[in-house]
């Protein structure tokens, strides 16, 4: 008995119905995108090892494909004292990084504010589960040399309108800023050098609780007196508690954010102080997309001007949002995916296959998007049902190729 013979785990195949119901709601966020003047761009799935491991992806560092470099004998291995220096290249681990260089590579062709769209697969060397694979799509939208509150305006409002028009109900996004969370650390006393490790635990109070989160700051040296209580009140704050913020809360933050909900009342933004966000070069405002029936994001993103100057040498304000597109098409109901419409030609015993492809060419060149040759099955009910399936909407039965078009009977499916 053969072996199966799967893809690579947490890959993934899919069938022609999944594939067409994946590009109806790319066409969906990538028109909408379009529509709020972002430009697509492309760039490769490989980035230099160095560049990828350059302290501005977190820990997703950690989970990057590395391609080894060529020609490399048993000299290289000896000498090599990490698995990293074995690898000149390696695959994206998100659109971020590129697109961070790709701005520095072109950025005397591109206009003074550049808003971008890219889809595109990232890989990570994830632990397969529910919703996390190695291989998945991203879709992002990112607004460099903006500094003002306009970038973030744009990345929401475009983001909202993604969600309406993709039917998802009851989803919100939460925001906060880094600014906020810097000052909260501040107060409590933190060393500077245990901040990103404060903030990963910080980022766990949904799922381990206020004292689970005590305890974890206490073994970084935090003063846990009265700091339960905070958590608490911390979890809890909404817009309102603004007027009585706390002393560390940093009120230039607080208001930009206020403005910011000012600005789009109908996006559904909410306050969330303890939304941290995992990645190490966010600067401002953070935001993550919730939906109440998940316990994990469906996209998130941020300000991260520190980054492009990596690169350039000189500081370039930047913000983006991403949207985790394999959790929204799990979710995503779209009305006809199934069927995108086309026409198959069954012919009968004894027609010339030359003849077919003239006949189907002059289908195609009359108006039919999408036109099949198949052979007419003896049970025609279960092959029509197939071809239901299979998002055909018509079909026509020729036992002469040679036909006119006018005199062909074209009959609906289903």
């Amino acid at each position: 008995m053969a072996s199966p013979v799967n893809p690579p785990r947490g890959m993934r195949d899919f069938l022609p119905s999944e594939k067409r119901k994946r590009d109806v709601v790319l066409d969906v966020i990538r028109s909408t995108y379009r529509s709020f003047g972002f430009d697509e761009i492309e760039t490769p799935v490989v980035e230099d090892s160095s560049r990828l491991h350059a302290g501005l992806g977190g820990d997703n560092e950690k989970l990057a494909f590395a391609v080894m470099k060529r020609a490399l004998g048993p000299d290289d291995l000896k000498a090599a004292e990490s698995p990293l220096d074995l690898a000149d290249l390696g695959l994206r681990f998100d659109l971020t990084v590129p697109l961070a260089r790709f701005y520095a590579t072109h950025r005397a062709e591109l206009p003074t504010v550049f808003r971008a769209i890219q889809i595109a697969p990232v890989w990570r060397a994830e632990r397969p589960q529910k919703g996390r694979y190695r291989q998945f799509v991203q879709c992002d939208i990112d607004i460099i040399g903006e500094p003002g509150a306009l970038a973030e305006i744009e990345l929401l409002s475009a983001t909202s309108a993604v969600l309406t028009r993709l039917g998802l109900v009851g989803t919100t996004i939460r925001i906060n800023d880094r600014r906020i969370l810097l000052a909260l650390l501040s107060h409590w006393k933190v060393p500077i050098d245990r901040f990103d490790q404060a903030l990963v635990t910080i980022d766990k109070l949904d799922k381990i609780g206020v004292d689970g989160v005590v305890a974890e700051l206490a073994e970084l040296g935090v003063p846990t007196s009265g700091l339960a209580e905070q958590l608490g009140q911390l979890a809890e704050a909404t817009w309102e508690t603004g007027a009585t913020a706390p002393d560390w809360l940093d009120g230039e933050a607080f208001h930009d954010l206020e403005a910011l909900r000012a600005a789009l009342p109908d996006a559904k933004l909410e306050f969330d102080p303890t939304l941290v966000r995992g990645m190490g070069y966010y600067t401002g405002t953070i935001f993550e997309v919730a939906h109440p029936d998940f316990g994990y994001s469906l996209g998130g993103g941020g300000r991260y001007d520190g980054m492009i100057g990596r690169f350039l040498g000189a500081d370039v304000p930047a913000a983006g949002f991403s949207l985790g597109f394999e959790r929204l098409v799990d979710l995503v109901e779209v009305p006809g995916h199934s069927s995108d419409g086309g026409l198959v030609v069954l012919f009968e015993k004894g027609v010339e296959p030359a003849a077919l492809v003239r006949l189907q060419a002059e289908l195609v060149a009359a108006g039919h998007s999408r036109v099949r040759i198949d052979k007419k099955a003896k049970n025609l009910t279960n092959q029509l049902n197939g071809l239901t399936e299979a998002g055909f909407s018509s079909f026509t039965v020729v036992r002469d190729a040679t036909v006119p078009l006018a005199d062909l009977e074209i009959r609906d499916l289903g």
